[in-house]
This record gives structure tokens, sequence and C-alpha cells, in this order.
């Protein structure tokens, strides 16, 4: 079987559903008019049924026509303009008298017992005829049977005519609107031929390039606007995986050559034992810096992804915080600094507890470690307009306002050149960033050059519990 086009699948499914509708509107038709034609017949024979006891005489013996004359009327006499045929008989069903226009012949009489309907087709002399056969009775008792038929050659004659007629209209009119319906079709669908040319342009050279939106916003309005969001966001992956490839190539590529930068140094001549010691725990904090960045690439490149299967539990936040500041306890002590907490009370959230300790651990880690020595880092937890808040402050070197809108970019750090004994990979915020769309945590940075800096975690109303 051939594989019709979208243009003729839609016409062909459209012509089937039609074509169906008008057979059945031409039956309904053809049986309305076959009905009405019927009851007219029908009607003139029960007009002269009662014309005709009203000129008959009854008695026990029988009934005869009193006006003679009554066969003489047109429609008894002859056989070509509205012929009535008219048949009496007695009530053993024997002919004895009936109407000139039959002349040598007789019209069908059923017999009493055999349920005789009121109105029934028959044949005279090969001629079709409505016939009806009414009973005569005199005091209760059938003394014999009127038998009336009128001819059905012109009935028949309109309701053949219309026969051939809708026979040869139906596909004639399914055919025309076939080509109508493929016609309006083929015009309908311009704009889905529009959109596939303009997406088999687009490229990866080309990714800007969009789909015109259709003036009328219908359901192609839609699909030309969903395809130009998904372009959107594929741009911006793509954007973003190069960045993040260059930068990530780039951040590892330092100290790699660091590392063959010092080795090739040490070999060149022998040094002493302290030398060869104090280069190797050099080149071993670099694998181990390394290693860092490689397992945070490893972890933002795994929430770069959509949702993951988070795992929602009831978390006591005051208890996260306090554990974050213990794992950090050695570096606060080292660096002087001074952790205060300030808890209204004890604040619950429905949320993912390893992914909110990342979070609160990579705040903390970057508040401690901008901080200046004999420092105070202050980690608040309050609730603000029924939405709870967790505010981490540093008094540290602070980020500058042209710098603010950058600190979430990856391998973004702000004023490193003038601070090359802070450590780090620039990956930290971005990795706080992701968790915290994923986990619907709105997140805001107040600062001040040398000043400090205060990160605010707002968890959604919908997450307290």
């Amino acid at each position: 079987m051939p594989t019709f086009s979208y243009r003729n699948r839609i016409a062909f499914y459209y012509i089937v559903t039609t074509g169906l509708l008008i057979s059945v509107v031409f039956t309904v038709i053809y049986v309305s008019v076959k009905e009405s034609v019927y009851r007219h017949i029908e009607n003139d024979i029960a007009l002269e049924r009662t014309k005709l006891f009203d000129e008959i005489s009854i008695s026990d013996k029988g009934f005869t026509l009193i006006d003679q004359h009554e066969w003489k009327e047109k429609e008894h006499n002859t056989l070509d303009v509205n012929p009535i045929f008219i048949q009496f008989t007695n009530a053993e069903g024997k002919m004895f008298d009936k109407s000139p226009n039959l002349k040598n012949s007789q019209l069908l009489f059923h017999k009493s017992e055999e349920g005789v309907p009121l109105y029934f087709d028959a044949k005279l002399n090969q001629i079709s005829i409505r016939q009806s056969q009414i009973d005569v009775t005199y005091k209760e008792k059938v003394v014999g049977y009127i038998i009336i038929a009128m001819s059905l050659e012109d009935a028949n004659l309109v309701l053949r005519n219309l026969r051939y007629t809708l026979l040869f209209t139906f596909p004639l009119v399914l055919g025309i609107l076939f080509l109508v319906a493929r016609f309006i079709v083929g015009r309908s669908i311009e704009p889905v031929k529009t959109i596939i040319e303009t997406s088999n342009k687009i490229k990866k050279d080309n990714l800007n390039t969009r789909i015109s939106l259709p003036e009328n916003k219908d359901e192609l309005y839609e699909l030309s606007e969903t395809i130009n969001n998904l372009l959107n966001r594929i741009e911006k992956a793509i954007e973003r995986e190069k960045q993040f490839t260059s930068d990530a190539s780039h951040e590892l590529r330092t100290p790699l050559a660091i590392i063959k930068g010092t080795l090739e140094v040490l070999i060149r001549k022998p040094r002493e034992k302290q030398e060869y010691e104090d280069k190797i725990n050099f080149c071993i904090s670099e694998v181990d810096r390394v290693n860092k960045l490689v397992d945070e690439l490893l972890l933002l490149a795994r929430f770069e992804n959509e949702k993951q299967n988070i795992k929602s539990e009831s978390l006591l936040l005051n208890a996260l915080l306090l554990d974050t500041s213990a794992r950090f306890s050695q570096k606060i002590k080292d660096k002087k600094c001074k952790v205060i907490h300030l808890f209204e009370k004890e604040f619950y959230i429905q949320s993912d507890y390893n992914l909110v300790s990342i979070i609160l651990s990579n705040v903390f880690s970057n508040a401690l470690k901008y901080s200046g020595g004999n420092s105070n880092i202050t980690v608040k937890l309050y609730n603000e307009n029924d939405i709870i808040k967790c505010s981490i402050t540093d008094e540290g070197l602070g980020i500058s306002k042209k710098d603010k809108n950058k600190i979430f970019n990856a391998f973004f750090r702000s004023e490193s050149l003038n601070h090359p004994e802070i450590k780090g990979t620039g990956l930290g915020l971005s990795i706080v960033k992701r968790l915290c769309e994923l986990l619907n945590i709105t997140i805001n940075i107040k600062s001040q050059l040398n000043k400090g800096t205060t990160i605010i975690l707002s968890f959604p109303e919908e997450e307290i519990k």
C-alpha cells in the first residue's frame, strides 16, 4: 500500500468522514422522499375509501354501489391519468364488481385470516401498485371486501431518478471535496514547510537562526515558539559547554605546567635533600589542587543536567550549620577567627541533606577563605515574612561592584591577581548556584569592598516544615 503524504492523508480522512456523513444524508433523503410519495398515494386511497363507503349500500346479503356512474369517473376508467383501481368481492373473496379500468384483470385478494396489512405492494399486469383491502361489515359481520389500488409507476420513476441522481452525485461530490480539501490542507501546512526549511538550515555554526512566528497565535505559532525556545536552550548549553571546556582546560593546564616546570628544574642538577623535599611537597600540593579541581568539575557537570532524583527529608537547619562550622574548626583555629551563631529558634526544612550540606560548606568555606586573621564570621538563622533565611557574614576582602554579577560564573575569582596567597578554583559558588536552582533556594549577595560579604539563603515557603 503506497504511503500517503501528510496533505493527502488528511484529505483522505476528511473524505472518508464526509463520505459516511453524505451517505447517511442521501439515504435519509431517499427514504424521506419514498415515504412522502407512498404517504401521498395512501392518502388518496384513504380518501377514495371514505368516498366509496358513502356510495355503497350494505345489507346482510352484501353490498352494492348505489350510483353506477361512479365507475365512469376518469380515474376509474383510464390507465394513464392517476388511475384508481377498485374491486368489490363478497365475504368469500369472489369478485362481483370492479372499476372499468381493470378490464380483464383482477386485484390480489388476501384472506382475512392471514392478517391483511392496511397497505401493501402488489402487481397488476406487471405494473407496480399500492393496494388496500377494507372489510365491509353489517352488524359486526363481514359481508364483503373493497379492494382499492393506485399505480406506483410514476412514484417508482421519481424514486428511480432520485436514486440514480444520488448515486451519480455521491462520487462526484467526494471527488470535488477531496480536491478542495487537498488544496486547503496544502495552504494550511505552508507554515509547516517554512518551519521544516528553516530547521534544515540551522546547523551548529548558525544556532542563532530562529523560525519566524506566524501572525495568528494558533497551534503553529505555539510549535514555532516551542522550537525557538528549544534552540535558545541548545544554544545556551553549547555556549556554556564551550566556555566550560575552555576554562577547564586553562585551569588544568596551569597546575600541570607548574608541576612539569618544577620537575624539569629539579632534575637539571643534583640538589640538597631539603630542596628535593620542598619541591616534591610543592608538586604534591599542586596535584591536590588538580584533584580538587577535577572533583569540583565532575560535581558541577553532574548538576548541569536537569533535576536529579532529589531525596527530600526533614532537616534541622541549626544542626547542619553547627556541623558545617565544626568541619572547618582547624582552619578557624589557624586563622584565629571567631564564629558567632545567632539562631532565633530551631528551624526545620524539607530538602536534600547532601545537597544542602554542599551549599552550606561552600558558602562557609568562602567566608573563611576571604576573612582576615582575628575576624568574625556571623552565621544567622531567622524567619522573615514566614520565610526561613540563613545569612553567613564575613569581615574579609569583599567583592567589587563590577565583579558582583560574575561571582557565580565558573572559574571566576574576584581580585585573584591581587591576592595570589588565596588559593581556589573559582567553582565553589558556581556549584552553590546550581544546587540552589535545583532545590528552589534563593541566594543573594551583599558585599562592600574591604568590608566584608554577606550571603543570604532563602528557603522556599512550601519547603518549610
